[in-house]
């Protein structure tokens, strides 16, 4: 009986010996992933990329330094722009990074970073167009525009302006590049890389015409996460990393 109860009291010793041991396993390995929406359309800030199929981009490489710095993971997930800002209005997302002008209006749905980049709304038009130099010029005329974007909000604003908005830049681009519509407004960056690529097609027309500054938009009440990307966001900045990545895409201000 003594016998029996050794082995027995062993046997618990050696069952919580492996409980303890799988239970501080699991503590050192586990880490936060955060459920971050972008879209994907709007190179070089986001893009896939055709060969490897994965998400890339300024903003892509600065919010994956921000989790370096700050010790988390992150799920990107692909989102078209208009839902991705319902999402987050909804808390389907932690936090979005996707060139995100932080606005009055959008701060009422969502929480947002510091500021990391400052950008404008600019025209695209094709080639041989001279008749189109500033947003008053808009006047009676088809624009494109991505859907929900500030620029979509922009062309809304000027009055006889129609606004023809897109899920993806990229068509509102190609309309334009085949004559469907007249213009394209969206942010200066990603307008002058189009045109980089389409030199004999589209220009930018007149100047930058609105200023914005992008932030990270992060889910109300995540107050703790709100920090922790802004700490990170000081971090990068401050060793030089926000502009080495700035440099790579060419976005360096």
């Amino acid at each position: 009986m003594k016998r029996f109860l050794l082995l027995a009291l062993a046997g618990v010793l050696l069952v919580s010996g492996s409980l303890v041991g799988c239970s501080s396993k699991t503590s050192e390995s586990s880490e936060e992933t955060i459920k971050v929406a972008t879209d994907a359309t709007w190179a070089p800030f986001e893009t896939v990329n055709e060969q490897t199929k994965q998400i890339q981009g300024f903003d892509i490489d600065l919010f994956n330094a921000i989790a370096a710095k700050e010790d988390f993971k992150i799920d990107f997930q692909n989102v078209a722009f208009d839902p991705l800002l319902a999402g987050m209005a909804q808390g389907t997302y932690d936090a979005a990074i996707s060139s995100i002008t932080i606005t009055a209006e959008r701060q009422k749905a969502m929480l947002f970073s510091d500021p990391y980049f400052d950008a404008g709304q600019i025209i695209t038009v094709r080639i041989n167009n001279t008749t189109i130099n500033s947003k008053n010029d808009l006047v009676g005329k088809t624009v494109a525009v991505q859907l929900g974007t500030t620029g979509n909000i922009e062309v809304n604003n000027i009055a006889g302006a129609t606004a023809k908005p897109y899920d993806d830049i990229g068509l509102a681009f190609q309309d334009l590049m085949n004559g469907q519509v007249d213009a394209v407004v969206c942010d200066n960056p990603v307008a002058v890389n189009y045109v980089a690529t389409n030199t004999t097609k589209i220009k930018t027309a007149g100047s930058v015409f609105t200023d914005e500054q992008y932030g990270i938009a992060v889910a109300n009440g995540k107050t703790a996460l709100l920090s922790q990307i802004n700490d990170g966001l000081a971090k990068v900045k401050a060793d030089g990393e926000l502009h080495t990545i700035a440099v790579k895409w060419q976005l360096a201000q």
